[in-house]
């Protein structure tokens, strides 16, 4: 009995001892998947297993990961003519894991909370708890550091897209190749308009706030489908190195107060884009084919953009096919500042676009600049003769011609592509 409770006695106070032993030696750092440094720590990790290790110099000088674990994240693209593409992405699954990073071990451990789930968005609540001796604890700044700095060099150059989860704002797929702003030819002036008025308006915070301006931007491009205002607002983007946040006013679970939340927590250095805006509020009642009614009304629609809830330092973009669908409340002044018609092919927006692919390239093929001048114009007088007709081409269809025919051929079928519209005001 004496034995039994003194080996009892000896166990606790071993646990005693290694818990105050562990209190003072070891310093534990947690990151929930609220946090961004969640995805980054993630993707550093899964970036430091990838690359293979040599010898024992990379466990000094370059960090170390062991993982057997490993969970799979992916990300499906849906495009609009029914294709998909999907990316995989490997990543420290839930249990323990060991890392070296300039010479101190640290434990992973990455834990999910399965029985319950975050409120808005339904993902279940994670956490990564980072562990190592108390010494070694002003290494976690760095390696968040580094993780973040990696996140940012996989983006830098590229456009990210963000989509709506809940009330949050993800990235979503790939960061995406910046398109430069001159390969989408518009009508002359138009994009320096806007690109001036965006430019000035961020030049301009201080003067908003000295005469109690909200501080916000709205923009209205409209014009028939496939004159270039999606192809354009992404360039902008692009030259300005924001971001571009899609709203989808249609979403199911989309409700006026999470319209509210989303507005007011935009990322920074992002362009809020809502397509079809016609599509959403033709009537004051937005309605699905399949009977689906909105949750987002018209009225919290515009209280989302300029009422008392609605935040500042945002730049809104909206695009529409037909303006005239729209109702006069939503594109006022103060929710609309800009608006820009977007049309289709005008005579010299058919020749830039010309010479921009056959310039260099049919070159090769025994086209010389006289030619290519030559035919360029020809292209031009056939639009202006059509416009007179009534039949207008779109951007997007001369593109598609460019990329099938060399000169000649595109020239000679180009004629086929025009159609009988109502010519808008250029």
């Amino acid at each position: 009995m004496a034995l039994g409770v003194g080996l009892t006695a000896l166990r606790q106070g071993a646990v005693l001892g290694t818990t105050a032993l562990r209190r003072r030696l070891l310093v534990s750092l947690e990151i929930n998947n609220k946090d961004k440094s969640y995805e980054w720590f993630l993707a550093w990790m899964a970036h430091q297993a990838g690359e293979p290790s040599k010898g024992n110099v990379a466990l000094r000088s370059a960090p170390w990961v062991r993982s057997h674990q490993l969970s799979v994240e992916t990300t499906v693209e849906q495009r609009k003519n029914g294709s998909s593409s999907a990316a995989f992405k490997l990543v420290a699954g839930p249990g323990n894991h060991y890392i070296n990073y300039k010479g101190a071990w640290m434990q992973v451990k990455r834990e999910r909370e399965t029985r319950s789930m975050q409120l808005m968005s339904g993902v279940p609540w994670e956490t990564v708890t980072l562990t190592t001796l108390s010494r070694d604890q002003n290494l976690f700044p760095q390696l968040l550091s580094e993780a973040r700095e990696l996140a940012m060099r996989g983006q830098e150059g590229k456009l990210v897209i963000h989509t709506a989860w809940g009330i949050e704002w993800r990235p979503f797929g790939q960061p995406r190749q910046k398109r430069p702003i001159q390969s989408v030819v518009l009508e002359p002036g138009v994009a320096q308009r806007i690109e001036s008025d965006i430019k000035t308006f961020l030049e301009r915070r201080q003067w908003y706030a000295d005469r109690g301006i909200p501080y916000r931007r709205g923009y209205l491009l409209h014009g028939p489908p496939g004159s270039g205002k999606t192809s354009f607002i992404q360039a902008l983007a692009g030259s300005l190195s924001y971001d571009i946040c899609l709203l989808n006013l249609s979403e199911r679970g989309l409700a006026d107060d999470k319209l509210f939340h989303l507005l007011s927590n935009v990322p920074e250095r992002s362009f809020v884009l809502v397509e079809d805006v016609d599509a959403a509020f033709n009537k004051r009642v937005q309605t699905s084919e399949d009977g689906y009614q909105s949750s987002v009304t018209f009225s919290g629609f515009l209280n989302a953009l300029d009422g008392v809830a609605s935040g500042e330092e945002r730049i809104i973009f909206m695009t529409t096919n037909h303006v005239e669908k729209l109702d006069p409340a939503l594109i006022r002044p103060g929710r609309v500042d800009i608006s820009e018609l977007i049309n289709d092919a005008s005579p010299k927006q058919a020749r830039i676009l010309f010479e921009r692919f056959y310039g260099e390239g049919e070159r090769v093929a025994g086209i010389s600049n006289k030619e290519v001048e030559k035919i360029s114009e020809q292209l031009e007088n056939i639009v202006h003769d059509e416009m007179q007709n009534g039949r207008r081409i779109s951007m997007a269809a001369l593109q598609g011609l460019f990329i099938r025919n060399n000169a000649q051929e595109a020239i000679a079928t180009c004629r086929d592509l025009f159609t009988t519209r109502t010519i808008a005001p250029l």
